[in-house]
């Protein structure tokens, strides 16, 4: 199997190796990356985390790729794509999903390794349409998915409370290929 490799501007996205696992979950499994993401895991958390997305890559030959700086190969976080499995949603769909330390929060980081990301879902592994989740109380992500083109899709919106115990669910955006081409043009 080759290795993933896709480069932007500022950022490589790549596939994860052994060393990568202990600076990402110092940069990321704090208080503030994981306020809408269920909160800091502990140990069996993060191993369920990541034998995840290893198993992803397995199945699907893509994941949430590592998202690494060029300037100085400082990992930054996750980026990347899934096939979405979240409990009471919308099964085997195209998902992308970024988690990016605190401190590269604010530099279009996410902006950029979610235009690669989606750029590789249609390119290479042939989606038709892309979702999106999040809590709505998540302003900024959900804001960068309306800064990609995609469009709010609250006939996909699930009961979930893992992640946002007050409202209780997940809401879903999405861009199908014909929409994401269009905006690139």
């Amino acid at each position: 199997m080759v290795d993933f490799r896709h480069e932007t501007d500022r950022l490589i996205l790549r596939d994860w190796r052994e060393g990568d696992w202990a600076e990402f979950w110092q940069a990321t499994n704090t208080v503030a990356v994981m306020e809408w993401l269920g909160g800091v895991l502990d140990e069996d958390g993060m191993a369920g985390a990541r034998a995840r997305l290893e198993s992803y890559q397995a199945e699907h030959s893509h994941t949430f790729w590592v998202v690494e700086r060029k300037s100085d190969g400082m990992l930054l976080g996750f980026c990347g794509l899934k096939r979405s499995n979240q409990a009471g949603g919308p099964m085997d769909m195209m998902e992308v999903g970024w988690r990016l330390r605190e401190e590269a929060w604010g530099h279009g980081y996410a902006k950029e390794a979610a235009i690669a990301s989606l750029d590789v879902a249609f390119a290479k592994f042939g989606a038709e349409e892309v979702i999106a989740l999040t809590v709505d109380a998540n302003t900024p992500s959900w804001g960068l998915m309306i800064r990609l083109g995609m469009r709010r899709r609250e006939d996909l919106d699930f009961a979930n409370d893992e992640f946002d115990a007050d409202a209780g669910k997940i809401i879903v955006y999405s861009i199908d290929k014909d929409s994401w081409e269009s905006t690139q043009l």
